[in-house]
């Protein structure tokens, strides 16, 4: 034989013993998985039928009568027919009932109870002789026979239940083990032990424990099939409303850029060039203009922010949209000065030489919105009117009150009137507070908040 016989024969023994390896170990990892599937007692609750509706708790119903049944017919079989007596009888028998009971919940638990019943009375039972003998090693005529064993009827009956509901829940190796071993076991016993005369049940166990078994796991894998199908249903309904959603989000933020970006952007550069057109303007002017500049351009970086967010697929996600400053009390001073550069005659914000509290970055966000909204109200209903803000500490939150007087002369509706009050409610509620606003009696507004401050602190704007 030549070394490269002897290289490749030694290579062929290789790899003939890794797939053997390989072999072993998917057999033992088998096996782990169905002792850990079959020898458990986990709670697994018989669901009730979807429909029809009043017959949802039929299974359960069924299995209650069959334990009935097969309680009071086991008592007589096990006591007269297998000689075991009555208390021996009532015991074994309420034991059986107990394991299809418990099947209902714990399948599992309850067949190995009720294999272990059956392997005692089988072990136990002694049956007269006087019909002549029928086994599985023999014939008799066919006017002699024995009693049925090592199944009795109703246990033979209780153990096909059991199997058919250990099979709708289990996967299916771990009910084809169970088939396998309740054919089994019996057989083994019918081998070793001679009762008296009897008339064997292992095969009709193996026809009937086989059919049960095959009907659990087809309605088992037809269930898991239905529920994985209206998964998927649920989750295609879930990302097609998802991406309606962003396509809707994101028309509206081209909108918002096309028509507010574009006209601000306009304010910002006329309102930059307007002091060169004028020779000599006074420093009023300038200051007006300079004025209209900052706030135009603070309103293109607010716009941006929120379109970011907009076109976000996740505007809860602090890294998914960019983040600006959000505006808080800390810039309240620069608010009024806008204001009173609109035209009004602003007073008030926090009492003087009082203790500023830290406040929760939601609370100081939305108190800061409720008073830009209320001062933006009154520039529009009330220009030129006297306006009165109060920012208090309370016990448990900040109360904001914002006051105006009566508009100096009559004023034209304007469109889209209310949807600030909306929002500065809804705000307040987000909080866990309230919002109240109406009329005077002197003809000017009242808007008043109160914001906990014992809430969890947001992320950005919600508005």
């Amino acid at each position: 034989m030549t070394r490269v016989d002897l290289v490749d024969g030694a290579g062929r023994g290789g790899g003939d013993g890794e797939r053997a390896d390989r072999f072993l170990t998917g057999g033992l990892r088998g096996l782990r998985g169905l002792r850990g599937e079959l020898w458990n007692a986990a709670l697994l609750p018989l669901p009730p039928l979807g429909r029809p509706r009043r017959l949802r708790w039929a299974p359960h119903l069924v299995v209650l009568g069959i334990t009935l049944a097969t309680t009071v017919n086991n008592v007589d079989q096990l006591a007269q027919v297998y000689r075991l007596g009555y208390v021996l009888g009532w015991f074994l028998s309420l034991a059986q009932a107990a394991a299809l009971l418990l099947a209902l919940s714990r399948p599992a638990a309850a067949w190995w109870l009720s294999l272990g019943v059956n392997v005692f009375v089988a072990a136990a039972a002694r049956i007269p002789s006087g019909h002549g003998v029928f086994t599985a090693a023999g014939t008799v005529p066919p006017d002699q026979g024995g009693e049925p064993w090592p199944w009795s009827p109703p246990s033979f009956i209780a153990h096909a239940a059991v199997t058919l509901l250990l099979a709708l829940r289990l996967p299916a190796r771990a009910a084809w083990a169970a088939y396998v071993l309740g054919v089994g076991v019996p057989f083994l016993l019918q081998q070793t032990i001679r009762p008296g005369p009897y008339d064997t049940t292992v095969p009709l166990s193996a026809l009937v424990f086989g059919a049960v078994t095959l009907i659990g796991t087809l309605l088992r894998g037809r269930r898991e099939t239905r529920s994985q199908l209206v998964r998927q249903t649920t989750l295609t309904a879930e990302e097609r409303a998802r991406r309606t959603l962003l396509e809707e989000r994101s028309r509206i933020a081209r909108e918002l850029h096309d028509v507010v970006a574009h006209h601000m952007s306009v304010i910002s550069i006329q309102a930059q060039v307007a002091p060169h057109l004028v020779k000599d303007p006074p420093d009023e002017l300038r200051e007006n203009l300079q004025g209209i500049r900052e706030n135009a351009l603070e309103a293109l970086t607010e716009l941006r922010r929120v379109l970011g967010v907009l076109r976000s697929e996740d505007p809860e996600d602090p890294d998914g949209a960019p983040q600006a400053p959000l505006p808080t009390l800390d810039r309240l001073d620069g608010l009024l000065d806008n204001a009173r550069m609109a035209g009004l005659t602003v007073h008030g914000g926090f009492p003087a030489g009082g203790e500023r509290r830290p406040l929760p970055p939601g609370v100081d966000l939305s108190a800061y919105r409720i008073v830009q909204e209320a001062l933006s109200n009154a520039i529009r209903h009330a220009p030129g009117s006297t306006v009165r803000i109060a920012l208090a500490h309370g016990g448990a939150g900040l109360r904001v009150r914002v006051t105006n007087t009566a508009a100096r002369e009559r004023v034209p509706p304007s469109p889209g009137a209310g949807h600030g009050l909306l929002g500065m409610r809804e705000r307040a509620a987000m909080l866990g507070g309230d919002l109240a606003a109406g009329p005077l009696p002197d003809g000017g507004y009242e808007v008043s908040a109160f914001l906990p401050t014992n809430v969890s602190p947001t992320n950005g704007e919600s508005q």
